[in-house]
Protein backbone atom coordinates (compact mmCIF):
# COMPACT_ATOMS: atom_id res chain seq x y z
CA UNK A 1 0.00 0.00 0.00
CA UNK A 2 1.84 3.29 -0.68
CA UNK A 3 1.70 6.73 1.67
CA UNK A 4 -1.13 8.14 -0.48
CA UNK A 5 -3.49 5.06 -0.11
CA UNK A 6 -2.56 4.93 3.95
CA UNK A 7 -2.96 8.12 4.35
CA UNK A 8 -6.61 8.46 2.73
CA UNK A 9 -7.43 5.80 5.33
CA UNK A 10 -6.73 7.21 8.09
CA UNK A 11 -8.38 10.25 7.27
CA UNK A 12 -11.65 7.94 6.44
CA UNK A 13 -10.87 6.17 10.19
CA UNK A 14 -10.51 9.10 11.84
CA UNK A 15 -13.59 10.95 10.68
CA UNK A 16 -15.76 8.45 11.85
CA UNK A 17 -17.27 7.90 8.23
CA UNK A 18 -18.39 4.22 7.31
CA UNK A 19 -16.47 2.20 4.26
CA UNK A 20 -18.07 2.05 1.57
CA UNK A 21 -18.68 -1.34 0.46
CA UNK A 22 -19.22 -2.75 -2.89
CA UNK A 23 -22.69 -3.42 -4.46
CA UNK A 24 -25.44 -5.59 -3.46
CA UNK A 25 -26.78 -8.08 -5.86
CA UNK A 26 -30.12 -9.08 -5.49
CA UNK A 27 -31.60 -11.98 -7.90
CA UNK A 28 -35.05 -13.47 -7.75
CA UNK A 29 -35.87 -16.47 -9.54
CA UNK A 30 -39.18 -18.56 -9.75
CA UNK A 31 -39.41 -22.20 -9.11
CA UNK A 32 -38.09 -23.29 -12.61
CA UNK A 33 -35.17 -20.93 -12.33
CA UNK A 34 -36.60 -18.46 -14.54
CA UNK A 35 -35.90 -15.00 -13.81
CA UNK A 36 -38.61 -12.77 -12.36
CA UNK A 37 -39.65 -9.72 -12.91
CA UNK A 38 -41.44 -6.96 -11.10
CA UNK A 39 -40.39 -8.10 -7.43
CA UNK A 40 -39.98 -5.11 -5.49
CA UNK A 41 -36.66 -5.28 -2.86
CA UNK A 42 -36.24 -3.37 -0.01
CA UNK A 43 -32.85 -2.73 1.74
CA UNK A 44 -33.11 -1.69 5.86
CA UNK A 45 -29.37 -1.24 7.23
CA UNK A 46 -28.95 -1.50 11.33
CA UNK A 47 -26.91 0.99 11.58
CA UNK A 48 -27.99 3.38 8.79
CA UNK A 49 -29.32 6.21 9.81
CA UNK A 50 -32.70 7.73 8.60
CA UNK A 51 -32.76 9.50 4.89
CA UNK A 52 -34.72 12.34 4.82
CA UNK A 53 -37.99 12.03 2.72
CA UNK A 54 -37.52 12.87 -0.64
CA UNK A 55 -39.61 15.30 -2.69
CA UNK A 56 -43.55 13.96 -3.91
CA UNK A 57 -43.22 13.23 -7.38
CA UNK A 58 -45.83 12.52 -9.58
CA UNK A 59 -45.82 9.21 -11.63
CA UNK A 60 -48.39 7.85 -14.40
CA UNK A 61 -50.00 4.62 -14.78
CA UNK A 62 -50.97 4.25 -18.88
CA UNK A 63 -53.51 1.81 -20.30
CA UNK A 64 -52.42 0.59 -23.77
CA UNK A 65 -54.20 -2.35 -25.48
CA UNK A 66 -56.00 -2.83 -22.54
CA UNK A 67 -52.93 -3.48 -20.07
CA UNK A 68 -52.00 -1.31 -17.35
CA UNK A 69 -48.41 -0.33 -17.50
CA UNK A 70 -46.48 -0.87 -15.31
CA UNK A 71 -47.44 -4.09 -13.74
CA UNK A 72 -45.44 -2.66 -10.43
CA UNK A 73 -44.95 0.56 -9.39
CA UNK A 74 -42.94 2.04 -6.29
CA UNK A 75 -44.02 5.15 -4.61
CA UNK A 76 -43.02 7.37 -1.70
CA UNK A 77 -45.88 8.16 0.79
CA UNK A 78 -47.07 11.23 -0.50
CA UNK A 79 -46.28 10.65 -4.32
CA UNK A 80 -49.26 11.09 -6.64
CA UNK A 81 -50.37 8.64 -9.09
CA UNK A 82 -52.38 9.40 -12.55
CA UNK A 83 -54.14 7.15 -14.18
CA UNK A 84 -54.03 7.68 -18.20
CA UNK A 85 -56.08 5.70 -20.67
CA UNK A 86 -54.34 5.74 -23.81
CA UNK A 87 -56.41 2.85 -25.38
CA UNK A 88 -59.96 3.18 -27.62
CA UNK A 89 -62.28 1.96 -24.82
CA UNK A 90 -63.41 3.61 -21.95
CA UNK A 91 -61.86 2.12 -18.43
CA UNK A 92 -63.66 1.93 -15.01
CA UNK A 93 -60.11 2.11 -12.41
CA UNK A 94 -60.98 1.22 -9.12
CA UNK A 95 -59.46 0.03 -5.99
CA UNK A 96 -60.64 -0.86 -2.15
CA UNK A 97 -57.27 -1.13 -0.62
CA UNK A 98 -57.26 0.00 2.45
CA UNK A 99 -54.22 2.14 2.20
CA UNK A 100 -56.41 3.86 -0.66
CA UNK A 101 -59.46 3.45 -2.50
CA UNK A 102 -60.87 5.39 -5.35
CA UNK A 103 -62.70 4.87 -8.44
CA UNK A 104 -62.51 6.72 -12.08
CA UNK A 105 -64.54 6.08 -15.58
CA UNK A 106 -61.85 7.42 -18.08
CA UNK A 107 -62.81 7.86 -21.38
CA UNK A 108 -59.90 7.52 -23.92
CA UNK A 109 -57.60 9.86 -24.24
CA UNK A 110 -57.97 11.13 -20.57
CA UNK A 111 -56.72 10.96 -18.04
CA UNK A 112 -58.03 10.52 -13.91
CA UNK A 113 -56.97 13.11 -11.54
CA UNK A 114 -53.97 12.59 -9.63
CA UNK A 115 -54.56 10.51 -6.17
CA UNK A 116 -52.37 11.47 -3.21
CA UNK A 117 -50.81 7.90 -1.92
CA UNK A 118 -50.48 9.03 2.35
CA UNK A 119 -49.91 5.97 3.65
CA UNK A 120 -47.52 3.12 3.06
CA UNK A 121 -49.35 -0.26 1.87
CA UNK A 122 -49.56 -2.25 -1.71
CA UNK A 123 -53.14 -1.22 -3.72
CA UNK A 124 -53.99 -3.49 -5.80
CA UNK A 125 -56.07 -1.53 -8.97
CA UNK A 126 -58.50 -3.50 -11.38
CA UNK A 127 -60.33 -2.17 -14.24
CA UNK A 128 -64.05 -2.92 -13.40
CA UNK A 129 -64.95 -3.42 -17.46
CA UNK A 130 -62.13 -5.42 -18.04
CA UNK A 131 -61.01 -8.77 -15.76
CA UNK A 132 -57.57 -9.35 -16.40
CA UNK A 133 -56.22 -5.67 -16.34
CA UNK A 134 -54.38 -5.12 -12.79
CA UNK A 135 -51.89 -3.39 -11.62
CA UNK A 136 -49.97 -2.85 -8.10
CA UNK A 137 -49.17 0.93 -5.92
CA UNK A 138 -46.27 -0.20 -3.47
CA UNK A 139 -45.79 2.52 -0.99
CA UNK A 140 -42.97 2.27 0.89
CA UNK A 141 -40.52 4.32 2.53
CA UNK A 142 -37.84 1.92 2.82
CA UNK A 143 -34.27 4.07 2.20
CA UNK A 144 -33.24 1.65 -0.11
CA UNK A 145 -36.01 0.33 -2.91
CA UNK A 146 -35.61 -1.38 -6.63
CA UNK A 147 -38.11 -3.04 -9.05
CA UNK A 148 -36.41 -6.43 -10.76
CA UNK A 149 -36.03 -6.10 -14.72
CA UNK A 150 -36.55 -8.90 -17.28
CA UNK A 151 -33.39 -10.39 -15.94
CA UNK A 152 -34.64 -10.77 -12.51
CA UNK A 153 -32.28 -8.63 -11.13
CA UNK A 154 -31.54 -5.60 -8.93
CA UNK A 155 -28.08 -3.78 -7.81
CA UNK A 156 -27.75 -1.41 -4.84
CA UNK A 157 -24.44 0.17 -5.06
CA UNK A 158 -23.01 2.42 -2.13
CA UNK A 159 -24.21 1.16 0.51
CA UNK A 160 -21.60 1.86 3.90
CA UNK A 161 -20.48 -1.91 4.93
CA UNK A 162 -22.44 -3.29 7.64
CA UNK A 163 -25.62 -5.82 7.68
CA UNK A 164 -28.70 -5.05 5.99
CA UNK A 165 -32.20 -7.40 6.28
CA UNK A 166 -33.29 -7.66 2.44
CA UNK A 167 -37.14 -8.29 1.94
CA UNK A 168 -39.00 -9.64 -1.11
CA UNK A 169 -42.49 -8.54 -2.80
CA UNK A 170 -44.36 -9.88 -5.65
CA UNK A 171 -47.95 -9.43 -6.41
CA UNK A 172 -48.27 -13.32 -6.91
CA UNK A 173 -46.81 -14.56 -4.00
CA UNK A 174 -49.45 -16.44 -1.79
CA UNK A 175 -51.28 -14.84 0.10
CA UNK A 176 -51.09 -14.71 4.11
CA UNK A 177 -47.46 -15.34 4.39
CA UNK A 178 -44.83 -13.00 4.91
CA UNK A 179 -42.66 -11.56 1.89
CA UNK A 180 -39.52 -13.75 2.18
CA UNK A 181 -36.47 -12.35 3.28
CA UNK A 182 -32.52 -12.67 4.41
CA UNK A 183 -29.96 -10.76 6.14
CA UNK A 184 -26.65 -10.06 4.11
CA UNK A 185 -23.30 -8.63 5.66
CA UNK A 186 -21.50 -5.83 3.32
CA UNK A 187 -17.92 -5.55 4.28
CA UNK A 188 -14.91 -4.34 1.79
CA UNK A 189 -16.94 -6.19 -1.39
CA UNK A 190 -19.39 -7.22 -3.31
CA UNK A 191 -22.36 -9.26 -1.77
CA UNK A 192 -25.05 -11.16 -3.07
CA UNK A 193 -28.35 -12.21 -2.29
CA UNK A 194 -30.85 -14.75 -4.00
CA UNK A 195 -34.71 -15.15 -3.93
CA UNK A 196 -36.46 -18.20 -5.42
CA UNK A 197 -39.93 -17.40 -5.35
CA UNK A 198 -43.35 -19.68 -5.61
CA UNK A 199 -45.79 -17.45 -7.44
CA UNK A 200 -49.08 -18.09 -8.33
CA UNK A 201 -50.52 -17.95 -12.24
CA UNK A 202 -50.56 -14.31 -13.51
CA UNK A 203 -53.97 -13.18 -13.60
CA UNK A 204 -53.29 -10.95 -16.32
CA UNK A 205 -53.36 -13.78 -18.70
CA UNK A 206 -57.03 -14.24 -17.75
CA UNK A 207 -59.63 -14.17 -19.98
CA UNK A 208 -62.41 -11.11 -19.88
CA UNK A 209 -66.14 -11.87 -20.07
CA UNK A 210 -67.08 -10.13 -23.77
CA UNK A 211 -70.45 -8.98 -22.82
CA UNK A 212 -68.85 -6.46 -20.09
CA UNK A 213 -66.14 -5.41 -23.24
CA UNK A 214 -68.83 -3.65 -24.72
CA UNK A 215 -69.21 -1.20 -22.26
Amino acid sequence: MNLRCAAAICLLASSGLPALAGELTVTITDAHSAPVADAVVTVHGDAEPPAPPPAPVTKTIDQRDETFIPYVEIFRPGDQVVFRNSDHTRHHVYSFAPAKSFEFVIAPGHSAPPVTLDHAGEIAVGCNIHDRMITHLYISDATHIARSGADGRVVFDGLPAGTYHVQVWHPQLRPGRAPPGQAVTLGAGDAKAAFALGLLPDPREGADDPERARY
